[in-house]
């Protein structure tokens, strides 16, 4: 169960190579009852996605020196039915591109913001 007793807590994969934002998002999503697993290249996603498919992958657009759309391609590729929700700090992120994830949130982002990214829910 989710830190307020109702909803069910998720299992998230966040990728992102800030080993800071990382454990930001580790923290506060364990704090609001989810499961948090980190993936700080590529590569290490890709495994982690391969010992078990999360709930919700939180992916930053920029992992490193990599595109962090190549993983998005590598979960549409595999129809994985994963929520994709898509970290930006600075890309402008197009329709197109939002047609393809379930949620954007740009950084920096406010950690209720974040919270209701991974559940699916909007925030005023």
């Amino acid at each position: 169960m989710g830190a307020d007793g109702g909803t069910p807590g998720k299992d998230v994969l966040v990728v992102d190579d800030e080993r800071g934002l990382r454990l930001l998002c580790r923290v506060n999503l364990e704090l609001e009852g989810h499961r948090v697993r980190e993936a700080a290249t590529l590569a290490e996603a890709r495994r982690e996605l391969e010992l078990q498919i999360p709930d919700v992958v939180l992916l930053d657009v920029h992992v490193g020196a990599d595109d962090g759309l190549e993983l998005l391609d590598h979960i549409e590729a595999l129809d994985l039915h994963t929520r994709v929700v898509l970290l930006s700090g600075t890309a402008q992120v197009g329709p197109e591109l939002r047609n393809r994830v379930d949620d954007v949130v740009g950084k920096p982002f406010e950690l209720k913001r974040l919270a209701a990214a991974v559940v699916g829910s909007i925030v005023r």
